[in-house]
């Protein structure tokens, strides 16, 4: 029969043998370098918002199209005497681009054009380029935590499919009487690089904390509010392609009036193009209609789970959809000043980067949703 205990008497030290190890069988094993592949995620992450930037100043300047064919190898040596230059000049007098809009251009100012689109292009490969070393790398090395191989390699498998999009967006503006790549394409293109972000994003959060601190932190998992912010960046991602499609056929730079739109809510002549379904892609008064509805509707769905999110129990939780709803209203504003300034390049841009910070800092929100963080019973209250 054990003896009787005083009632504050300090017991930790006879037990401290019983105590499980810490982590148990999670920790067990080879944990691979998960701070050394984080940074290398990182990098990739600032390679891919670059190539987002840079992507969208090649449309702005009408440089996409200056590249004629697709050469992922031999295309990242630029021409080097004034015959290659000749050569390139002739292949892209022979699109519609040129013969419809561009007539007369002189080799200086296509040169002018080329280097945007080389640019572009050699961005993705040098993308494609530390992505494929690190990965071999921490392979080769078993550095790679466990169960971290396959995500890793999809991101490369995603990389290589962007790039035959890439492709497969400049070939619809070669032949026929069209002057640009087909606005659908461009939105898809747009969409696979917010995709490729956004999981990068999800992996470095991942990472910065072990396996172990993982699986406990999901215990706690909010789950009625998870689904909510699942919601948000659907919308929030639906709003990116409508915003790709406004960029396909410049539809910001038309109805600069807000919040009507040629002093009316809908635009004249919605849906005059045949067949009807086009005008979803091609008119441009609809196209940036549907954009300024989603945007409204994205604006209300967040101020909604910002409230739901005032209910949480964790103060990181509440935090970081307060980010969120503080990046959608200075998103808003943006996008109003610059479809009221004619989408001149240096605004559309910082529209873009804010739509990038906003996809983000979703993606926080929810991973913090998912993952919550342990704090005090202060914090909590």
């Amino acid at each position: 029969m054990a003896g009787k205990r005083a009632i504050f008497e300090e017991v930790g030290t006879e037990r401290q043998a019983a105590e499980p190890r810490r982590g148990g069988a999670i920790d067990a094993g080879p944990r691979g370098s998960r701070g050394a592949v984080r940074i290398w995620l990182m990098i990739l992450f600032l390679l891919v918002l670059a190539m987002i930037v840079v992507g969208g100043l090649t449309r702005l300047t009408d440089s996409g199209l200056a590249i004629t064919e697709w050469a992922p190898v031999t295309g990242a040596i630029p021409p080097l005497n004034e015959a290659d230059w000749q050569a390139e000049f002739d292949a892209y007098r022979q699109i519609p681009e040129y013969q419809l809009q561009n007539r007369g251009m002189s080799l200086a100012e296509f040169q002018s054009l080329y280097w945007w689109e080389w640019g572009h292009r050699q961005l993705g490969r040098v993308i494609g380029l530390v992505w494929a070393v690190g990965f071999v790398a921490f392979l080769a090395t078993k550095r790679i935590p466990p169960g971290w191989t396959g995500r890793l390699l999809g991101l490369g498998v995603l990389g290589g499919l962007q790039g035959a999009i890439g492709w497969w967006m400049v070939s619809s503006g070669l032949e026929g009487t069209v002057l640009d790549v087909a606005s659908y394409r461009l939105a898809v293109h747009l969409g696979l690089a917010f995709v490729i972000l956004g999981l990068i994003a999800w992996y470095v959060l991942s990472l910065g904390r072990s396996g172990a601190a993982l699986l406990q932190a999901r215990r706690a998992r909010e789950g009625r509010f998870v689904p909510w912010l699942t919601g948000l960046l659907a919308l929030a991602f639906v709003q990116i392609l409508l915003g790709a499609l406004v960029a396909g056929i410049d539809a910001g730079r038309n109805y600069t009036d807000w919040p009507l739109m040629a002093g009316g809510i809908l635009p004249p002549g919605p849906f005059e193009i045949t067949p009807l379904w086009r005008n979803f892609f091609e008119n441009d008064g609809l196209v940036q209609f549907m954009h300024r509805m989603a945007g409204y509707l994205l604006f209300i769905a967040g101020i909604v789970v910002f409230f739901r999110a005032r209910r949480s129990a964790f103060v990181a939780t509440r935090g970081a959809m307060g980010a969120v709803l503080g990046m959608m209203v200075l998103q808003m504003a943006l996008g109003i000043v610059t479809v009221m300034h004619s989408a001149p390049l240096s605004l559309a841009i910082l529209h873009q980067l804010g739509a990038v910070v906003l996809w983000v800092l979703i993606i926080r929100a929810r991973h913090q949703s998912v993952f919550p963080r342990a704090q005090s019973l202060r914090g909590a209250a």
